[in-house]
């Protein structure tokens, strides 16, 4: 048995209370259905600037009316202090997935980006601090190995941060150590790599890219490329973020003296002789693999074209660069695997296979 099937039983005989904020969003909205679905009690927080009803109500139409019965939401912004605190009293666990994502988002408007990344957070850790929830899990990015050339990405080895994105995920990651450190709040950053899957917005000129591509090939619309499809990614499922974030928030502290500043370190992979707990790091969330652009390309068109055979002939438009983007990322794996338990479930197109449904139905 996986620790994720342990503790999913775990969960089932000793339910908890949770609180996901960005509850309407892509990942939000997972965490919400899976914890309802394993008989939690969860509360979720949203101000729907990037997040939507109809996640929510997708949500529950997926777990019934029974299983809804135990999820309460409250629209507010993690930028007011105060319902950030209303949203932590009396929760056991804090997944705090809200934010403003994107990369070219942030160059456009990093005001924005730094006082909901960065301030919402804080409000957060603040929240979850004075309520003395057992754990905080938030979620952090790929976006902060910035300009480290190497593969794969090690958590205690990052560079310059690219966009003023990434520069607000490592803030966070910072905040979060001081907060564990001098606080005694216990914090675990997840640095997500390429998260897809069912209900991720595909609209806007700030969508990710594979619902975005998807939506376009399916309509057979023009598919834009930035660069020549050399630029890699370690894309991951959201099924295998779900598990992450819930073993995330449970795994248990090894004792033992305090950790070594700053976060990432006492990482397995970079060999240090840290202390070999959970809480107060950063852990990589990816599957460990790498995909070009021009094979997504084609992982998507080979799928979508089954049963549409005027897609098959369907070919990329190449563009420039995006300014911000780092050209290659691939995560090792390998700390969350030992520390937390963490046993990826999904490859890119294992998840693809699952997507496809929605994709087809809600995109097209």
């Amino acid at each position: 048995m996986t620790a994720f099937e342990s503790l999913k039983s775990a969960l089932a005989r000793e339910p908890k209370t949770w609180l996901v904020t960005g509850a309407a969003g892509f990942i939000g909205s997972h965490l919400v259905e899976h914890l309802l679905r394993l008989g939690q009690t969860v509360r979720g927080l949203d101000n729907f600037a990037t997040g939507h009803r109809k996640n929510l109500e997708e949500v529950r139409s997926i777990v019934g009316e029974s299983a809804w019965s135990r999820f309460t939401f409250i629209e507010a912004d993690i930028r007011e202090a105060s319902a950030c605190m209303s949203a932590t009293a009396g929760v056991d666990y804090v997944l705090h997935q809200a934010a403003l994502g994107s990369v070219p988002r942030s160059i456009a408007d990093p005001q924005t980006t730094h006082q909901v990344n960065v301030d919402g957070t804080v409000n957060m850790l603040l929240a979850a601090r004075d309520a003395k929830v057992k754990r905080m899990v938030y979620a952090s990015s790929s976006s902060v190995y910035g300009d480290e050339p190497n593969l794969p990405k090690f958590e205690a080895r990052v560079g310059k941060p690219l966009s003023p994105y990434a520069l607000s995920k490592w803030t966070n990651e910072l905040y979060a150590d001081i907060y564990s450190r001098v606080y005694g709040l216990e914090t675990v950053g997840l640095r997500y790599f390429n998260v897809f899957g069912a209900r991720q917005d595909p609209e806007g000129q700030y969508a990710a890219v594979i619902p975005k591509w998807a939506g376009a090939m399916l309509r057979r619309e023009p598919v834009r490329m930035n660069g020549k499809g050399d630029v890699s990614r370690d894309f991951c499922f959201i099924e295998n973020v779900v598990q992450a974030n819930l073993l995330a928030a449970t795994a248990p502290d090894a004792p033992g003296p305090g950790k070594p500043g700053g976060p990432g370190n006492g990482s397995d992979n970079a060999g240090s002789a840290g202390k070999n707990g959970v809480a107060g790091e950063a852990y990589n969330v990816a599957v460990g693999g790498r995909t070009d652009l021009n094979e997504l390309f084609t992982l998507l068109r080979d799928r979508l074209s089954d049963g549409r055979p005027d897609l098959k002939d369907l070919r990329p438009e190449y563009g420039p660069y995006r300014p911000g983007d780092i050209m290659h990322s691939l995560a090792d794996i390998s700390k969350a695997q030992s520390r937390l338990g963490y046993v990826p479930t999904h490859t890119i197109g294992q998840g693809l296979d699952i997507a496809m449904g929605w994709y087809r139905k809600n995109l097209g």
